[in-house]
């Protein structure tokens, strides 16, 4: 009597389990999409009768005309998984998000990106397009203007839609208030972009630049070995040329940047400030903040580049504003020029951060007339954030 292959049953049965599950999954990860699309329903437009509209000029660039202080508020880390294990973070990182808005009223939201966390042993998915969907719709319903730069989890190796791909959805023309463009083809990353500051006769007064800090590098494709990308020498040079063009109109016009990698000076601020015993120095000026992420502390590009050198010689760009090391919202004034943790909103990317409120709020960053700026880190732990839904109850490691 012949014995029974066991092996090819055994690994049928494994081939259907993952089937199932893979079905059952997709299944859970749609309803929750939609639970959560209704849930951002129930939020209410912000009211803002003064909000200033941006318009596009004949380069194509958005500009916001005003007489006044243009307020923005600045994001990071959203970190929305979009599937059925980040169901109950997603939930509460919306309502953070909404309820911050609700209660600054911006004429401009800047999300210094991650905006999705689609890892599927925290999400349940590797749909990166159903944080984008999410966020979009939450936006359009606040009715508050808003545009991003990507984030390393935006578009992870392993995500269903490249970063292309998730652009065109921020592109969508149905969406009102998205003023996300992609950028030159000729310069490398998705997202590079200008919006002008102009009073209402048309003189420059700031321009924000937001770019594209990339992702991974050196084969290290899933980010396991935090081995992150630098900025590119056309980014750099594309962000020269405009600067250079704009000093033509106004010599004395500035600029705010925004990405989402820190920039390798950053580190070295850090630890020339460290290496002082946390003094100020000739080079080094404390402003506020702090670091939490464990060493190397901050987790800047593996290499080198020359964006901050350009930004010195410049001299357009007083701060550069960044999010990606979700513990750190430390300033530091180094050689000139501001260097900005935002803080972040994460619920789901560390373990047992949902718990901690140090670190969750924003930036409310306001332009004054002249060109200068004012940047002030907002908890989300305010009873000024009204929350539509109750608050999380959090504790505060460095109270």
């Amino acid at each position: 009597m012949k014995k029974k292959k066991v092996f090819p049953k055994v690994l049928n049965g494994i081939v259907t389990a993952i089937v199932v599950f893979a079905g059952l999954s997709a299944i859970a990860n749609y309803i929750c999409l939609k639970n959560n699309l209704k849930m951002i329903n129930e939020f209410e437009k912000v009211e803002n009768p003064s909000a200033v509209i941006p318009v596009m000029n004949e380069k194509e660039e958005y500009v916001f005309k005003t007489d006044r202080e243009l307020k923005i508020v600045n994001l990071t880390d959203i970190h929305l998984g979009g599937g059925w294990l980040s169901y109950k973070k997603d939930r509460m990182a919306l309502n953070a998000v909404a309820s911050m808005i609700t209660a600054e009223k911006p004429d401009l939201v800047i999300v210094t990106g991650d905006i999705g966390y689609p890892v599927p042993f925290s999400s349940g998915t590797l749909n990166n397009m159903y944080p984008v969907k999410l966020f979009t719709a939450l936006m359009e319903k606040l009715g508050v203007y808003y545009t991003v730069t990507f984030g390393n989890h935006d578009s992870e190796a392993y995500s269903y839609y490249s970063r292309e791909i998730i652009s065109y959805a921020y592109e969508d023309p149905s969406l009102e208030y998205s003023l996300f463009m992609p950028g030159p083809e000729e310069v490398d990353g998705i997202g590079n972009q200008v919006i002008r500051v102009e009073n209402s006769e048309g003189k420059l007064i700031q321009a924000l630049f937001l770019v594209d800090s990339h992702s991974y590098t050196d084969g290290d494709i899933f980010g396991i070995f935090w081995k992150y990308d630098n900025i590119h020498e056309n980014q750099i040079e594309w962000y020269k040329r405009n600067v250079l063009e704009m000093q033509k109109e106004n010599p004395d016009v500035k600029s705010l940047m925004f990405m989402h990698i820190p920039l390798v000076e950053f580190r070295d601020a850090f630890n020339e400030y460290q290496a002082n015993g946390g003094k100020d120095s000739s080079e080094i000026k404390y402003i506020s903040g702090e670091i939490h992420e464990k060493e190397p502390y901050v987790f800047c590009g593996i290499g080198e580049d020359d964006m901050f050198e350009t930004v010195r010689q410049l001299g357009s760009t007083k701060a550069i504003i960044f999010g990606h090391d979700h513990k750190n919202n430390l300033a530091l004034n180094y050689k000139g020029v501001d260097l900005i943790y935002n803080n972040s909103i994460d619920y789901l990317a560390y373990i047992g951060i949902s718990k901690l409120g140090d670190y969750r709020g924003c930036s409310v960053i306001n332009i004054n007339t002249d060109g200068t700026y004012s940047l002030k880190h907002e908890s989300y732990y305010q009873d000024k954030y009204v929350s539509h839904f109750p608050k999380e109850e959090v504790t505060f490691e460095n109270a």
